[in-house]
């Protein structure tokens, strides 16, 4: 069933410490993180899924035939050099609808069904909902049409996330997994999982 929210994923970056795209390592199972991601969004119902990619992630997907959920769309970003900001911007100016909007990145293909869930019940709680795991944030966050609106408008792209998202008040979700702290950068990153 179909919830009043909508994930962007943020695939983007450059990889260079890790050597290749970070969106296509593997999982166990043999599925790319990206696929992973996706599926575990989808499953949670999510209506729509946008995907930030840059070229060489784009092209990485025109190579390779990988199935997706329907609701899947692929927005390019054609200045990855920018910070993370402008990947969220062009994703959520590819929303059509909902409420809310989960945030997640592609380096952390851990997504979790209650860490999800507890989420998204405190979404009107606050404008943006953030995972706490032992006094550490993660990801994904959840934001408010409100924060949608405000990221889409704002005029300078290169800017940091965290510091556009502090003037806000947050909702800390305490949950139990730390793996909402994981984000793969290199291949001793990658080992380690």
């Amino acid at each position: 069933m179909k919830k009043d929210c909508s994930v962007i994923i943020l695939a983007a970056g450059y990889s260079g410490r890790m050597g290749q795209i970070k969106f296509s390592l593997k999982m166990k199972d043999g599925k790319i993180f990206l696929e992973h991601i996706l599926q575990q969004f989808s499953k949670f119902g999510c209506y729509e899924m946008v995907v930030v990619i840059n070229r060489e992630g784009k092209s990485f997907l025109d190579q390779h035939a990988i199935e997706f959920p329907e609701n899947v769309r692929f927005i390019l970003n054609e200045h990855p050099g920018y910070e993370r900001f402008y990947s969220v911007k062009l994703g959520l100016s590819a929303i059509n609808r909902n409420r809310f909007v989960f945030i997640h990145n592609a380096d952390n293909p851990f997504v979790e069904q209650d860490v999800l869930e507890q989420i998204f019940e405190k979404r009107e709680e606050a404008d943006i909902v953030k995972p706490v795991y032992k006094g550490k944030g993660g990801h994904p966050i959840l934001i408010s049409d409100k924060i949608r609106a405000e990221i889409i408008s704002e005029t300078e792209n290169n800017i940091r996330l965290d510091d556009f998202l502090r003037k806000y008040p947050q909702k800390r979700v305490n949950v139990g997994s730390e793996k909402i702290l994981i984000n793969i950068n290199t291949p001793d990153d990658y080992q380690k999982i």
